[in-house]
């Protein structure tokens, strides 16, 4: 039986994009509402793709229904191949090896915990070839905090695997502040890498169980990851 449920933040943490992501909302809304420099003053890191369309429709006056939040997430994700085609991304350092190594062991499931658009989580993650390793997940459709992706990703694992998962028994994994924080808000253990836009030293004032400068020590790395909370 599966003991351990690992779930793991994607841009920042598993990969970087050189900005894909960004850049291809930029683009949706540049050429689908006529915006220009659409990002100014809006901050990304951390933040799900719901909670960044609100702003953007706020910011902006857009005409905020179903169908107008339809059109621009299909914009984007529309767009998003293309861009990371065009731009330097890249698997982080040890990810690779690191999935390999869990995905052997038959106590780990390997799951996902992202503020990205479920359809982007997966092409971006087809896009580097490491979407074979994730089966279940909490994505930033339908929630503009985290935390309320840390509960659905909890819920969506328990519906996997057919039954009731502790959040003590779970380990979040991300480059931010708000993935120690909705880590928190569901009782699982925090680990922090530093391979997105936050140093080591601006993560460990938020007192993760765990702080790493990237994920390549696999053999220690995986053994923080699979600790019990005591």
């Amino acid at each position: 039986m599966t003991e351990h449920i690992l779930f793991f933040d994607i841009d920042g943490t598993l990969l970087r994009t050189g900005g894909a992501g960004q850049k291809a909302m930029e683009r949706a809304l540049l050429e689908e509402f006529r915006i220009d420099f659409p990002f100014a003053g809006v901050l990304t890191a951390g933040r799900t793709d719901c909670g960044i369309a609100d702003e953007i429709f706020e910011k902006y006056n857009l005409d905020d229904t179903p169908q107008e939040r339809r059109r621009f997430m299909q914009s984007y994700l529309e767009r998003l191949p293309d861009c990371l085609q065009a731009l330097p991304g890249a698997v982080l350092p040890g990810v690779r090896t690191l999935l390999d190594h869990l995905a052997g062991r038959p106590d780990v499931h390997l799951s996902l915990l992202t503020g990205n658009y479920v359809e982007g989580a997966w092409i971006k993650l087809r896009h580097f070839g490491i979407d074979h390793f994730f089966t279940s997940g909490g994505y930033g459709d339908d929630y503009a905090h985290r935390d309320d992706v840390a509960r659905y990703a909890l819920s969506d694992v328990c519906r996997h695997l057919s039954r009731s998962v502790a959040g003590a028994d779970t380990c979040v994994i991300g480059d931010t502040p708000a993935d120690i924080r909705c880590a928190r808000a569901i009782g699982a253990r925090a680990v922090a890498v530093a391979t997105g836009g936050f140093s080591s030293a601006e993560l460990s004032p938020h007192e993760p169980d765990h702080l790493f400068e990237d994920l390549s020590r696999t053999v220690h790395v995986a053994e923080k990851l699979l600790e019990r909370i005591r």
